[in-house]
């Protein structure tokens, strides 16, 4: 390298102790992380985008993906990905768990400003903070299409608010096999609830659920599908139906999932549940070429959280990707990058969104952050960055509650 230019140096970066499920990270400015390259991109033609999909593969780990890669398991992502890329994301702020990990990707902020923080810890998301809220807007409601088509219930979920009498409630735990505590006002239970008294009664309160605000501001939000082929299925018949219309769809396949809590990560079941949100991915692409709709739609796949290695937990597996046909993305980044990217894609001007948005579009200069998602014992860790002086910019350090859980 000429004098004229400056060295790649390696930055050392100390995270100090992690306590409790807290986390320090620090942010560091850098022109760009480039993008790891595992799959040869075999054209470079832009799209004129009128429609973005948005395919999520709940609990895929990108180690394990990427060896099924290899093995040329995946050719559905591969041959998206072959228009656009694949890329690294990781997770620096909020569990790796679905609850926080798909509410950050749909809004683009932290846990702090969602009040979405893991399976246990949450909140209905404020208003208008979604993608799909913030599209609605932009467009008007009469002239885009929100859709979210969602395996799982337990936590993609737009339940109100509710308060169950606690007998009713120690009934149903119960028969669960769960153990039922001794009543107590303000005892925290599962599930995100909390014991209340009210005029002598005890009953279980819990808040509302991380989609209880945009739902109502959707065409169509569906969850609780349960496996590939139905959620598959109910996506392609709503391509067919809205295929007049510009539309944005979340589609949530959560086989991987599924099958990594009950046989583990290395297991042949969670390959296999990798597979078929693949082939359910390649019957959805098909179906968008049908529609004569591929041409003016991006397609990324992404995950909310991976897995374990070789377990049948995600309590520390902040390790996922985005797959696209989308050419300008061109860096690796955070699991926040995500919403930013697809509106800018829709043509929103990103300086106007307020609160402003965590997340950076992957295909523009971003902070990295580098985080440890910590168990309850204290660890003392630290990560080498390489970047260079010649793009270094304000060093900034900020300490993070990250609330790890082994829930799906």
């Amino acid at each position: 390298m000429s004098s004229g230019r400056a060295k790649l140096l390696g930055l050392l970066i100390i995270a100090a102790v992690v306590v409790s499920g807290a986390g320090l990270y620090c942010a560091i400015y850098v022109r760009t992380e480039p993008k790891t390259i595992i799959i040869t991109r075999t054209g470079t033609v832009e799209k004129t985008v009128r429609n973005i999909v948005l395919v999520g593969w709940d609990g895929t780990q990108r180690n394990h993906l990427k060896e099924m890669i290899s093995r040329g398991e995946a050719p559905n992502l591969v041959a998206l990905a072959s228009e656009g890329g694949l890329v690294d994301i990781d997770v620096t702020t909020g569990a790796t768990d679905t609850k926080a990990g798909w509410t950050q990707i749909l809004t683009g902020y932290s846990p702090e400003k969602t009040g979405v923080f893991s399976n246990s810890r949450y909140q209905p998301i404020p208003e208008g903070y979604t993608v799909f809220e913030r599209l609605e807007t932009f467009f008007g409601p009469e002239n885009i299409v929100t859709v979210a088509i969602i395996g799982k219930k337990g936590h993609v979920d737009n339940d109100p608010p509710a308060k169950i009498p606690f007998d009713q409630w120690a009934k149903t735990e119960a028969r669960q096999g769960r153990k039922v505590p001794t009543p107590k006002a303000g005892l925290k239970v599962n599930d995100g609830g909390q014991i209340v008294q009210e005029n002598g009664v005890f009953y279980v309160a819990f808040p509302g659920k991380p989609y209880f605000n945009a739902s109502k501001h959707m065409d169509l939000f569906l969850n609780g599908l349960g496996e590939n082929e139905k959620v598959g299925t109910t996506a392609i018949q709503n391509l067919e139906k809205y295929k007049d219309k510009r539309f944005f769809f979340f589609i949530h396949f959560a086989q991987p999932d599924h099958v990594g809590h009950a046989y583990g990560e290395n297991s042949r079941q969670y390959t296999d549940g990798i597979k078929s949100d693949d082939e359910w991915t390649g019957k959805i692409v098909a179906k968008l070429k049908e529609l004569g709709l591929y041409d003016k739609t991006l397609v990324y796949i992404t995950a909310d959280h991976g897995f374990d290695e070789g377990k049948t937990t995600h309590s520390n597996a902040p390790y996922v990707f985005v797959a696209t046909d989308d050419p300008k993305i061109n860096r690796n980044g955070d699991r926040a990058d995500i919403t930013p990217t697809i509106l800018k894609r829709f043509g929103l001007d990103l300086s106007k969104i307020e609160p402003p948005l965590d997340g950076t579009p992957l295909d523009e200069p971003a902070y990295v952050r580098v985080t440890r998602l910590g168990s309850s014992a204290a660890i003392f860790s630290c990560w080498v960055v390489s970047v260079s002086m010649h793009d270094l910019k304000k060093p900034a350090c900020a300490y993070t509650n990250s609330h790890s859980s082994n829930s799906p």
